[in-house]
């Protein structure tokens, strides 16, 4: 091959075969972003699956119903709360790991279902009022979001029960 061929060939590496490259380094680099993120969020999902069996082992809490549970013995009110700091652990670990302030759609699908597992245990009025005594030592910015969410459950709680009573006997 000639001088000339080579620095031909150079020229076509460098425009085509190095940007090329790049955006090969930033696809995978991407990918495996994903991966990892996809990977923390199924961990974060097993860890709720785990939760939801410690809520079937103890039916007696009544912890999938809607409402408050009443009549609680010392015992089992020490259990409900036990249950609900485990849970607010959790919400905290899924915030830490899959909360940004700027998501991608696919970052956003997987924290809104965080999200809703929130404001499903914040429309209970037991676990709103446990939540300040749970939130102690917990990340501010964590503690703020899920105190924002428990009031706006509470709030709707309160207007439905305010509609309920109007639209009564």
């Amino acid at each position: 091959m000639s001088l000339e061929s080579w620095e031909l060939l150079s020229y076509v590496v460098t425009v085509i075969g190095l940007p090329f490259a790049i955006y090969l380094f930033i696809h995978e680099q991407r990918k495996e972003r994903d991966n990892e993120e996809q990977e923390t969020y199924q961990l974060l999902s097993d860890s709720y699956t785990d939760f939801l069996k410690l809520v079937l082992e103890n039916p007696d809490l009544k912890l999938r119903s809607s409402g408050r549970t009443e009549g609680l013995t010392p015992e089992q009110r020490e259990r409900m709360l036990v249950l609900f700091d485990i849970l607010v652990s959790l919400f905290e670990r899924a915030y830490l790991l899959v909360y940004e302030p700027r998501m991608n759609p696919q970052q956003l699908r997987r924290w809104n279902s965080w999200e809703d597992y929130m404001r499903e245990w914040c429309r209970r009025e037991d676990f709103r009022d446990a939540l300040p005594g749970l939130l102690s030592g917990e990340d501010s910015d964590f503690a703020d979001y899920i105190r924002r969410l428990a009031g706006e459950e509470g709030a709707k709680a309160a207007a439905s029960a305010k509609v309920g009573k109007r639209d009564g006997p």
